[in-house]
């Protein structure tokens, strides 16, 4: 592993500058660290902080670095990914943070999965805003929400939150929003995690009420009842709760729902993902306002 740290003698090995059109050639196999070195890194990395978090694959890491790149704390890339990630390697490199050239084995230790992509990112997650704060800042005559009732999957939520940027949703309301930027969570959601925010609230059912309170229409979802979603007009101020797939939305959250809607379907299937059904009816209320 080969490590950027700025100094006068960085020339020296072309690793230690951020890689390019010309040099890739130049700078042939790159010099393997040694077992301090290696354990150094190791090291860096499980001092991550509640703060921070680590996000992998290309298209997540991509996207991340063109929204906020003042975010990327430390940045790991395989030797074969690296000149895909030039720009943000001389990013790194004029800010005086470090990026290692690794194997993918280390890379697989790093990210704690198989799914890296060849690249993991050191980030500074985003600021949560809670609902409350949102709701003050933010009248807006069109707007769509989500609020997730006891789902904690971080596929599904990554599923959740690439639809919800998909569709242009403002926020999803979470007890734990910051399972949105989970590095599984952010791989699944392609990028999607940096167009959509988390908002916490302590007591969804008191969240909930705070949307009523400010036009916002309250939707759930049925697999044995409700209006269809096709034939249903759905107003441009919405809040979708969606439950975990098992039991749904609490029984507290569904009495005091407006609208209740069921997707149609053959029937030879109880219910679908959670993630799926959501991006159903985001797409419907998105053509219905569009």
């Amino acid at each position: 592993m080969s490590q950027h740290r700025p100094n006068k003698n960085k020339a020296a090995n072309p690793l230690h500058k951020p890689w390019n059109k010309t040099d890739k050639a130049a700078a042939g196999k790159p010099n393997r660290n040694t077992a301090t070195a290696k354990a150094q890194a190791a090291k860096s990395v499980k001092s991550v902080q509640g703060d921070e978090s680590k996000v992998y694959s290309p298209n997540a890491c991509r996207v991340l670095f063109q929204q906020r790149p003042e975010s990327v704390i430390r940045l790991y890339v395989s030797e074969k990914v690296a000149p895909k990630f030039s720009d943000v390697m001389k990013y790194l490199a004029a800010s005086k943070k470090a990026y290692h050239i690794v194997e993918d084995t280390e890379l697989e230790k790093i990210a704690a999965s198989q799914h890296h992509g060849g690249i993991v990112m050191l980030v500074k997650n985003k600021p949560i805003q809670s609902i409350a704060s949102y709701l003050q800042q933010n009248r807006l005559k069109k707007d769509c929400l989500l609020a997730l009732d006891g789902i904690g999957n971080s596929h599904n939520l990554g599923a959740i939150t690439r639809s919800c940027a998909h569709f242009g949703v403002g926020g999803i309301i979470m007890k734990q929003p910051e399972l949105l930027q989970s590095g599984a969570a952010l791989r699944t959601a392609e990028g999607g995690g940096e167009f959509v925010d988390g908002l916490s609230c302590d007591n969804l059912p008191l969240a909930l009420k705070l949307c009523k309170e400010a036009g916002y229409t309250l939707i759930t979802t049925s697999s044995h009842g409700g209006s269809s979603l096709y034939n249903t007009p759905l107003p441009a101020k919405v809040v979708i709760v969606f439950g975990e797939e098992m039991f749904g939305v609490s029984q507290h959250v569904a009495k005091n729902a407006d609208i209740a809607l069921q997707i149609p379907g053959t029937g030879k299937v109880e219910s679908l993902n959670v993630s799926v059904a959501a991006s159903l009816i985001l797409g419907e209320w998105y053509r219905q306002q569009s």
